[in-house]
């Protein structure tokens, strides 16, 4: 913030080198004075960042349409192998349940995956989702869902709602064996 005094000449010549009042340095503009005040903030940085959808690769689907849960399962499966870790995946559909996108949100341990529907949710909103299936593997081979599993998936279907991408279903796979939590009745 800027306090402007004028001055004469005479008065210029006394203060040239003071401060008015006690408050701070004076610059001489063209016989005005420009006081600022002392009190600066450090200058904040802002991260620029490009937000993009990067192609890893591709993988085959010979069905053209997700038309039921073991499709997706079948995908997904495809996708993360036999891993010895939690690996929770998105895969993002067209209003035509095309697959578009089929990403790892989040690897977690051999008992745990803590997903965020931010992380979820940001691959479908850029490849233009309209729906989706998530889908994890407990690397156990018991396909029972947790508490923890179907809370994800409830705050997965909330965060669709808002967002205008529907969360079909929630897959838990083993490697011989899946869970539908849709046709468990937890969604």
């Amino acid at each position: 913030m800027y306090v402007l005094w004028t001055l004469d000449v005479q008065e210029l010549s006394t203060t040239a080198s003071t401060s008015i009042n006690g408050v701070g340095a004076i610059s001489i503009l063209g016989g005005i004075y420009v006081e600022e005040k002392q009190k600066k903030q450090p200058a904040k940085r802002i991260q620029l960042v490009d937000v993009v959808l990067e192609r890893k690769g591709s993988q085959l689907f010979s069905g053209r349409r997700v038309r039921s849960p073991e499709d997706a399962v079948n995908i997904i499966r495809d996708f993360i192998g036999d891993s010895d870790r939690e690996r929770f995946v998105v895969l993002g559909m067209s209003t035509k349940n095309e697959p578009q996108v089929l990403q790892v949100v989040h690897t977690g341990s051999i008992n745990a995956s803590i997903v965020h529907p931010r992380d979820v949710m940001k691959a479908l909103i850029l490849a233009n989702c309209a729906c989706c299936v998530v889908g994890h593997n407990h690397p156990s081979n018991d396909v029972t869902p947790s508490p923890e599993d179907i809370d994800v998936t409830e705050r997965l279907v909330e965060a669709g709602k808002i967002l205008g991408i529907d969360v079909l279903d929630h897959v838990i796979l083993s490697s011989n064996t899946f869970l539908s939590l849709k046709e468990k009745g937890y969604m």
